[in-house]
């Protein structure tokens, strides 16, 4: 297929093996996909106490600079829930290099997602806890079990950081926010608000929303669709005919 390629960036505690079967999908339609496992989220042994904010925004610009030149044209950038800040501050880096960028159940952070956080690590919380603080509809007990059995802990470094935004041409990105958890009326209503996790939304000129009612991790609870939607994306940004 003649779309640009698709790279998936996966949030808090996951590695690249969260989007296995959205990538299989894609990959069976004939997309290019690669999904990518964040420093310090391989395993739980890792040494996550030198790992910056500044590490996770290196090796989304090294995925999409080498998949980019390898296809000769720009990708889709696909990042959810905690990486949106990595996520924005790439763009920021590489603009010319991001075809779309796209925020599943995510934004384009401005600000530290948690500036306060001590430790060299912040852990997955108990499933009970990750009730009360996310939606978790259409997700199975397995699925879960399987989220808490391989959930690495989040390079605190990563959270605590602020991301570098000093490039205009990040703005004129093409943005698609996937909005899952809670509809895209309250994702607009937090960028008006100022809220950070969302501040690029205010920013941007170029944004648009989906509604994909689900929890908080589409790719598990409704993948087929998030598959497609994705797929589209990078349909829409085709290589022109020679």
């Amino acid at each position: 297929m003649d779309s640009a390629p698709i790279i998936l960036i996966p949030g808090f505690w996951l590695g690249a093996w969260a989007w296995d079967e959205v990538a299989a999908t894609l990959r069976a339609d004939g997309h290019d996909v690669t999904a990518l496992t964040l420093p310090g989220l391989d395993e739980v042994a890792t040494d996550r106490s030198t790992i910056r904010l500044a590490d996770h925004v290196d090796a989304i610009c090294r995925a999409v600079t080498a998949v980019g030149a390898s296809a000769g044209r720009p990708v889709v950038l696909a990042v959810h829930s905690g990486a949106g800040l990595s996520g924005y501050a790439a763009s920021d880096r590489i603009p010319e290099q991001i075809a779309t960028m796209v925020y599943v159940d995510s934004g384009p952070a401005t600000a530290p997602l948690d500036p306060e956080l001590t430790g060299d690590e912040l852990p997955m919380p108990s499933l009970a806890q990750l009730a009360d603080d996310e939606n978790l509809d259409g997700l199975s007990d397995e699925q879960l079990s399987e989220f808490a059995r391989r959930a690495v802990p989040e390079p605190a470094g990563a959270v605590r950081d602020a991301p570098e935004l000093i490039h205009d041409e990040r703005l004129d990105v093409p943005t698609t926010v996937i909005c899952t958890g809670f509809p895209s009326e309250q994702v607009q209503e937090a960028a008006l608000k100022g809220c950070a996790w969302v501040g690029g939304l205010a920013e941007l000129r170029d944004v648009s929303y989906i509604d994909l009612p689900t929890s908080h991790w589409p790719m598990w609870s409704r993948p087929t669709d998030l598959a497609r939607i994705l797929g589209e994306i990078a349909s829409r940004n085709q290589r022109p005919a020679r």
